[in-house]
C-alpha cells in the first residue's frame, strides 16, 4: 500500500524586533521532527540567493516607504517561487521568520504606508495559480511584547540595524499593526506572551504545537 505524502504546511513567526520570536523557531522544527515531519527554515527578507540581497539593501539603505514596500514584495516573490511554493509541493513543514504580516506592522503602520497599496501588492505576489485564494500561513505566531521591554533587550545585543535603530513610537505603531492583523485573522494568529520566560515562552508554542497538529 503506498503512503499518503503529508499535506504541505506553512507557519510563521512574527513579532517586534526584540520579541525573541526566532529563538523558538528552532523548537517547533524540533517537534515537528519527531513526529516524522520534514522541515524547511526560511526567513524574510531572504531565504533565496536574490531575496538575501535585497535584505541588506532593506536593512540597511535609507529608502522612501514606496520603495521598501516595493523591495520586500520583490524578494518575497522570488521566495515564494523558489522556496515556499516547492517546500509546501513536497509536503513539508515550512517554518519562516516573518511573512507579509511583518510587511503590513512595519511599512504599513511603522511606516504610514497605504494599506490598500500593500494589498493589493499581497495579491500579485501571493496569488495562487488556478486559485481563488492567497498564499499565507495556515498558523502564524505572534509573540507579543511591549516595545519598552523589547527595547531593553536590545541594547548591546548587537550593532542594531535600521528597523532596530528606531525609536519606541515606531514600535508602539508596529505592535498595534500585529494587533489589528490578529484581529482581522484570528483563526490564523496565536497570541504568544512573550514577556515572560524563555522557558515559559517555550511551554506556550509547543502547547500550541499540541493543540493544533497533535498531542505529544
Amino acid at each position: 500500500m503506498t503512503q499518503r505524502t503529508p499535506s504541505g504546511l506553512f507557519i510563521s513567526f512574527e513579532g517586534i524586533d526584540g520579541a525573541g520570536k526566532s529563538t523558538h523557531i528552532a523548537a517547533v522544527a524540533d517537534w515537528f521532527r519527531a513526529r516524522g515531519r520534514r522541515v524547511t527554515l526560511t526567513r524574510e527578507p531572504g531565504g533565496t540567493p536574490l531575496a538575501e540581497k535585497l535584505r541588506e539593501l532593506l536593512l540597511h539603505d535609507a529608502m522612501d516607504p514606496l520603495s521598501e514596500a516595493l523591495l520586500m514584495f520583490a524578494a518575497r516573490r522570488d521566495h515564494v517561487l523558489q522556496v515556499i511554493q516547492p517546500a509546501l509541493a513536497r509536503g513539508e513543514v515550512l517554518l519562516c521568520d516573518r511573512f507579509t504580516d511583518a510587511t503590513f506592522a512595519y511599512q504599513g503602520y511603522g511606516r504610514g504606508f497605504d494599506l490598500q497599496v500593500l494589498g493589493q501588492l499581497e495579491q500579485w505576489v501571493q496569488q495562487q495559480p488556478g486559485q481563488d485564494r492567497l498564499l499565507e500561513p495556515e498558523r502564524c505566531f505572534w509573540f507579543d511584547l511591549p516595545p519598552a521591554i523589547a527595547a531593553a533587550r536590545l541594547v548591546g545585543a548587537r550593532q542594531p540595524d535600521k528597523f532596530e535603530a528606531e525609536a519606541e513610537p515606531f514600535f508602539q505603531r508596529v505592535a498595534s499593526g500585529y494587533a489589528a492583523r490578529a484581529a482581522q485573522s484570528p483563526q490564523r494568529f496565536a497570541r504568544i506572551d512573550a514577556s515572560q520566560s524563555l522557558e515559559q515562552v517555550r511551554e506556550q508554542v509547543l502547547r500550541h504545537c499540541e493543540q493544533f497538529w497533535g498531542p505529544a
